[in-house]
Parts: C-alpha cells; structure tokens; sequence
C-alpha cells in the first residue's frame, strides 16, 4: 500500500525506472536541497527496502516457524523473531544499494549514449537476458536448496548463547541466500518500476513459490526461456524491420 501511494505520488519517479527519459531525469534532482545525490539515493534505497518487505518477508515464513518453534518457550522470543527480520532486511538493504549504484552507472552510461537515449528499451531487454541466463545457473540451484530446507538452515546457526547476535546473523545469512536465489528476477524491477504492484506480485509470488515449494526448483529453467522470449519480443517489437 505504501509503495502504491508513493508510486502515485510527485515522488514517484523515485520508485520508476523509464529508461526512456532518463537524459531529461538525470537533470531532476539538481534542483533538490540534498543535491544530486544524497537525497535520491535514501529515496531509492528506502524504496527497495519497502520492496523487500513486501516481497520477500512472506517467502521467509517458513524460516521464521521454524526458528519460532525454537524458540518459542524463551522470554525474548517475540524480539527474537523481530531481530531475525530485521538481520533479513539489512540484506536486502545491501542489495539496494548496490542495486542503487547500478543505476548510477545506468545513467551515465544513457548520459554518454546518444543511441541509447532513444532505445531505452535496449536496457530492459538486457535485464531480461541476465535473468534468463541466471535461471540456469549453477547458483541459482544452490541457493535455492539452502532456503528450500529451513530446519536445517536454523539449526547449524542457532545456539542459543549469545541470542541476540546470533539471531541476527541468522537473519542475513538467510537474506544473502535469497539474495542469491532472486537478485536476477529483482533487477527486472529497474525495468518495470519498483513502485509497480501488479510486477511486484506477480515476481513476489514465483519467487515463494520457487522457494517454498517441493516442486518451485521446476519452474527455474521454464521461466529463464519465458525470459529469453520476453527480451526477444522487445527486440522484435522496437528494432526497425
């Protein structure tokens, strides 16, 4: 709800990514009191942070019973789990920023680019191609194996001795894995808007279902060819015949 107000908002631009414009877009920020940088970089951060939440916290349900039930009988457990959520984010907080910085560079490359200045669309359809290509990766497979079994995963980094610290370890390391497992189909978002909800449902629910579900590691290869036909439709639909 709060990524659609924004998205609706004159801040919106923030949370959309038009690869079309960005030779007008770039100038923008100029104008704001934190300058070109700092101001929309919190925003674009903040952002993804939001996305994160609302994508990805409920593919992590499962881990979070588990270490639940783990714990369930201690005191602190309640702030337990909400260390463990917050080490989780602070993940994907990792990945904005350096997700961030990748549309630094994005931009100045559209800045130096007359060609790309108008052809846009070229970026998206690049985006498309890593996603595919990733979706056979070796990496893929492995990340998605370490978040498909929770129980384990809790149990070789939970000890109980120093509770707060290592509850939040647990909360990155799992992070970092669905970083791992989703980073590809994340960055489709720079193509479609982070503000999008419709995209953002739609990828949030294949990647829980590729997480969560015995049979989610079959759709892996399936999508990474929906994607290498998406790319080959935008380039189909925009180069000249």
């Amino acid at each position: 709800m709060t990524l659609a107000i924004w998205s609706a908002s004159p801040y919106g631009r923030y949370v959309s990514h038009d690869w079309t414009s960005l030779g007008l877009a770039a100038y923008v920020c100029a104008a704001l009191p934190a300058g070109e940088i700092l101001l929309p970089a919190f925003l674009y951060v903040f952002g993804w942070v939001l996305m994160s939440a609302a994508m990805m916290l409920p593919t992590t349900v499962p881990l979070l019973r588990v270490f639940g039930r783990l714990v369930g009988k201690r005191g602190d457990a309640g702030r337990l789990l909400a260390v463990v959520v917050g080490g989780y984010l602070f993940a994907w907080l990792g990945f904005g920023i350096a997700a961030h910085l990748i549309g630094v560079a994005l931009v100045a490359l559209v800045q130096r680019s007359l060609w790309l200045s108008f052809n846009g669309w070229a970026i998206g359809m690049a985006l498309l191609l890593v996603a595919g290509l990733f979706q056979f990766s070796r990496l893929k497979y492995l990340c998605l194996e370490a978040c498909g079994a929770p129980l384990g995963f809790v149990l070789a980094r939970w000890r109980g001795r120093r509770p707060a610290l290592e509850a939040f370890l647990l909360g990155i390391a799992h992070g970092a894995f669905c970083v791992g497992c989703c980073w590809a189909l994340m960055l489709l978002l720079f193509a479609m808007g982070t503000g999008s909800v419709g995209w953002m449902v739609a990828l949030g629910g294949t990647m829980a279902i590729e997480k969560n579900t015995s049979w989610g590691r079959r759709l892996a290869r399936p999508l990474g060819i929906m994607l290498f036909a998406c790319a080959g439709a935008v380039a189909a639909f925009n180069l000249p015949a």
